[in-house]
């Protein structure tokens, strides 16, 4: 039985500890020969032998390519919930390279001498098979709440979840015996069996056994690899890969385990045998019409969403399905709960392209396109629909140092653009949370701690290189593509998918970091004198407001964050006095810091958001009594436990509001307000829209249709529908404040 799988080949090399170094050098000299694994028995209860993690950690650092395993792993004397951990670790700090096997035990009165516990084979079996669970239930981070076993052996009773491996690590079972291929078939991912300890026709009837128990759990067999641990099985290596050969056409051997200490050997293992095997392995498969490769498991394939054609993405673009290993980190957003059909990964603008077509092929379903995936609005996320994730277009690069022009792929996060940009004592205004995508930001405005002094995000942008609804990809600058330069600097979702984006940046050296918390008696008073002080104040001060409700019997407390854009203490403190004096201070802190450092705020891990956000926006030109007086009354009303003011104004003010589609230049302020309920929030956001005039695409989840006309005043409006009609017409990105084209234009 041939299960299609592609070769590996592997070295079983003895962790002796007479010699520490020639493990570690036999291992490298596998990877060096261009074998896939290197694998240690484990045999805690020999002091003969190096201990069999810590030897697995210290190859992986001492090598680049090859992965790691135990062969197998001894599980009486292994916790189950610690060896989650460990891989786990394992596999991020070699970045992927661990794969895990796992043994019931043996050796029992060694065990029992080392503190394990005696078990019968039949609760062997039952022990391993509690350990599996527990390991996976560890290694599956796409719930918050704790992970729940209760097994007769191993149990957990809400251990936190994670970490997160870098891939999906499989599990391989050392298995010969009924009760073990059964569990094999039932959950393991791998047999690994060593050819010495199997009789004649073992291989084929542990193939039926597991085969059969695979099937009855509703699983394909071709799931489950099969390797073996081989000895030298002849001197010649041509005869030694017809036998190698013959294993994998006949008995589905996908891995060879070479077990041996002898350098010469796997070199001629890796470099003459493995070859060979390939070879002949290749051409009588092709002979056979054998369908060759790894398959989906049976759990993948029912989770998949009905009207989405996965088998038609494009070859080479990374697809993660809703069964997918990884598809739990990628499902959801900072604030949203997700749950998308299918999630592609595009590396290149080409595959960008690739994305797009394949979205053009589903025109009903839903379309996100993410950067980062913090975005307020939870646009980037979605519910049985594709997500474009741009997470690895993340490059970022200096073009011209003398004009400080650079290049920044969108799914960089601001935290790693500050860190890159301050190697130059460079700075480009992005927001306040480091782990913000570039893409999304960059594409709606950006308000961040320098806008006073700088302008926005969007005002530094020169150029950027956007793949179109069509699937072309064009560069747009001040003379090339104006038009689509001018939409996507403040409506850039709506008119492609920008995969690079060029900016002149600024010369930013180190700045007054402000946190204040006040105590609040009258938050109108405070709001007014908040608004006032900031508008008077010189524009290197940039300063942000974060209020909540109040809590019954707690004074209220309000919170000012920011930066002034000067490293003399004299000029902070200066700046910041006046906010001193409008009432109690509670808290403070105030330092010198890179602008790196401040934006060095984020984890830039997976975001597991649950549920629905729901937040509005507006722009405000002035914080006025009646203004101050509504928004004190919203926040007296429970109903809203974030709102934040932030300082616009100053330089965003000097560009002209028809130079991009980011229009309200006047404001001086951004108002953004969030609820969990999202009647009880519009209820109370409707009285405080009086007083505004515009709103943040970013911070608004609201879906109303009239909202695109509070975003847009009606002269941007028009020329958005025209530049829509031109680039969009079908309107592919029509899930993200979608603009209707023009319909004389279209």
């Amino acid at each position: 039985m041939d299960y299609g799988h592609a070769l590996e080949f592997g070295a079983f090399i003895t962790p002796a500890a007479a010699n520490p170094d020639v493990p570690v050098l036999l291992s490298q000299a596998a990877e060096a020969s261009g074998l896939d694994l290197v694998t240690f028995q484990d045999h805690p209860y020999q002091p003969a032998f190096l201990d069999t993690w810590t030897l697995m950690s210290f190859v992986a650092a001492r090598t680049d390519r090859i992965r790691i395993a135990p062969n197998v792993l001894n599980v009486p004397l292994r916790p189950p919930a610690v060896v989650a951990r460990s891989a786990a670790s394992l596999d991020l700090l070699s970045g992927g390279r661990f794969d895990l096997a796992l043994g019931a035990g043996g050796f029992w009165d060694a065990i029992e001498a080392m503190g394990g516990g005696r078990l019968t084979p039949g609760q062997a079996v039952t022990a391993l098979e509690e350990a599996i669970d527990v390991i996976r239930a560890l290694w599956d981070t796409s719930e918050r709440r704790g992970a729940f076993t209760d097994g007769e052996f191993h149990r957990v009773h809400g251990a936190k979840r994670g970490p997160s491996p870098a891939h999906r690590i499989p599990i391989w079972i050392g298995a010969y015996k009924p009760r073990m291929l059964a569990l094999t078939g039932r959950k393991g991912d791998g047999w690994l069996p060593s050819l010495g300890y199997m009789k004649p026709g073992d291989l084929a009837r542990g193939n039926a056994a597991i085969d059969a128990a695979a099937e009855s759990a509703d699983r394909d067999p071709r799931e489950i690899r099969r390797l073996l641990n081989v000895g030298q099985l002849a001197a010649d290596p041509a005869e030694f890969a017809e036998r190698l050969a013959q294993l994998a056409l006949e008995d589905g051997i996908g891995t060879f385990i070479l077990a041996g200490d002898d350098p010469r050997l796997l070199q001629t293992f890796g470099q003459e045998v493995a070859p060979a095997v390939r070879e002949l392995v290749a051409r009588e498969r092709t002979a056979r019409g054998t369908v060759q490769g790894e398959v989906r498991s049976a759990a993948v394939l029912a989770a998949r969403r009905e009207g989405i054609a996965y088998d038609d993405v494009p070859e080479g673009l990374t697809a993660i399905e809703p069964g997918d290993f990884g598809y739990g980190d990628v499902r959801s957003t900072y604030m949203r709960g997700g749950s998308p059909g299918i999630v592609l990964q595009p590396d290149s603008p080409a595959q960008v392209a690739e994305a797009i077509a394949f979205a053009r092929r589903h025109p009903g379903l839903p379309l996100a396109v993410r950067s980062g995936g913090h975005g307020i609005s939870g646009r980037s996320t979605n519910d049985g629909g594709l997500v474009i994730d741009l997470r690895r277009l993340d490059a970022i690069e200096v073009l011209d140092e003398e004009r400080r022009l650079v290049r920044i792929g969108p799914g960089a996060r601001w935290m790693q653009v500050a860190a890159a940009l301050g190697e130059h004592g460079w700075a480009l205004t992005s927001g306040d949370y480091g782990g913000v995508g570039v893409g999304g930001l960059a594409t709606a405005g950006g308000i961040g701690f320098l806008a006073r002094e700088h302008g926005l995000t969007i005002d530094h942008l020169r150029a950027v290189e956007v793949v179109l609804a069509d699937g072309s990809i064009v560069r747009a600058d001040a003379d090339t593509h104006p038009d689509l330069f001018w939409a996507v600097r403040g409506a850039g979702g709506n008119v492609g998918i920008v995969t690079a984006f060029e900016f002149e940046v600024d010369e930013v050296g180190d700045i007054g970091w402000a946190q204040l918390a006040f105590q609040v008696d009258d938050l109108a008073e405070f709001l007014e004198g908040y608004g006032s002080i900031v508008e008077g104040s010189p524009r290197d001060l940039t300063a942000f407001l974060l209020a909540g409700g109040p809590r019954p019997g707690q004074p209220q407390v309000v919170q000012l964050y920011g930066v002034v854009d000067s490293d003399d203490p004299d000029t902070i403190i200066a700046r910041l006095q006046p906010f001193a004096e409008l009432a109690p201070l509670v808290q403070q802190s105030v330092q010198v810091a890179s602008y790196a450092q401040v934006m060095a705020n984020a984890d830039l891990g997976p975001q597991h958001g649950v549920g629905e956000p729901h937040s509005r926006s507006g722009l405000i030109d002035h914080i006025t009594p009646e203004f101050a007086q509504t928004a004190a009354r919203m926040l007296a009303s429970g109903a809203v436990p974030f709102f934040q003011l932030r300082a616009v104004g100053g330089a965003v003010a000097d560009v002209a509001e028809h130079a991009t589609a980011y229009a309200h230049r006047s404001a001086n302020f951004s108002v953004v307000a969030l609820g969990s309920d999202a009647q009880r929030l519009d209820v109370q956001w409707r009285a405080l829209a009086e007083h505004t005039a515009g709103m943040y695409l970013s911070f608004d989840s609201s879906e109303r249709p009239e909202r695109i006309a509070e975003a847009f005043p009606p002269a941007t409006l028009e020329r958005l529908r025209a530049v829509k009609a031109a680039y969009d017409p079908t309107c592919v990105f029509r899930d993200n404040f979608a603009i209707e084209p023009a319909a004389d234009a279209a």
